[in-house]
């Protein structure tokens, strides 16, 4: 007759032999563990973090120069300027939020010194009425400071029935009375607003950490690792049974 026999799972897992090794690859996966861990805190510690001061005033003249793109160093400096504001040259933007609120930038034109036209953010309204009456007072400083930023990209426009509200050089330049063809790449939100309107709410640019995927694969490589181990040990344990439980054929007594 051709009976099975052999243990259990949990009857050979619980001999010496395979408890001792049972801990061993508990070890081993600790190992792989801690590994992972310190691998995983190396993505953040490692990771390029650019701590760029973008506070301090430095004139616009020596960031950049008319005609380049604004770079991702450039991007939110303070800058100073020296330069002269353009009479009767200003668009007003729409649907400009400022602190929650919806309202109006008024946009002036600024001539500035040593060659270069620069779109300029005078200020903030609630109501456009408010906006196009700032333009008869408006006026900057010597020299203005403002956050320097990247134009944006031009939406649909209804000139005239003034509905615009993108910050894009492009279309800008195309409704100033002047021009000679030598712009700056971005746009200057002014620190001082013009009289009659509210200062833009303009932060400093988030200086985010960016991680190191090659750590984090490191990481999880370690972790694979560990489950691993315990894997092994669940095989090797799983092998046993299976071998002491082969079929084997005994005589019955007559």
């Amino acid at each position: 007759m051709i009976e099975s026999a052999g243990p259990g799972f949990w009857a050979v897992a619980r001999r010496p032999r395979w408890i001792g090794a049972l801990l061993l690859a508990l070890a081993i996966a600790a190992g792989f563990s801690a590994l992972g861990q310190w691998q995983l805190a190396r993505s953040v510690a490692s990771a390029p973090v650019a701590r760029a001061d973008t506070e301090t005033p430095i004139a616009l003249t020596s960031l950049t120069t008319p005609g380049e793109a604004v770079t991702g160093a450039q991007l939110g400096r303070v800058v100073t300027v020296e330069g002269t504001l353009v009479d009767h040259d200003f668009v007003v933007l729409s649907n400009r939020l400022n602190a929650g609120s919806s309202g109006f930038w008024l946009v002036g034109h600024v001539l500035a010194d040593g060659g270069g036209e620069l779109a300029v953010a005078l200020g903030w309204a609630p109501t456009r009425a408010q906006a196009v009456a700032a333009e008869d007072s408006a006026k900057i400083a010597s020299p203005l400071i403002g956050r320097y930023l990247p134009s944006e990209a031009p939406d649909q426009p209804d000139v005239s029935k003034g509905v615009q509200s993108a910050a894009s050089i492009p279309a800008l330049i195309n409704q100033w009375a002047q021009f000679d063809g030598s712009v700056y790449g971005g746009y200057v939100v002014a620190s001082t607003p013009a009289s009659g309107l509210e200062a833009i709410d303009s932060p400093a640019p988030s200086q985010e950490v960016s991680l190191n995927w090659l750590n984090i694969f490191y990481a999880a490589e370690w972790a694979i690792f560990a489950g691993f181990a315990i894997y092994l040990w669940y095989r090797l344990v799983k092998d046993v049974v299976e071998k002491e439980g082969e079929p084997v054929e005994r005589r019955m007594d007559a």
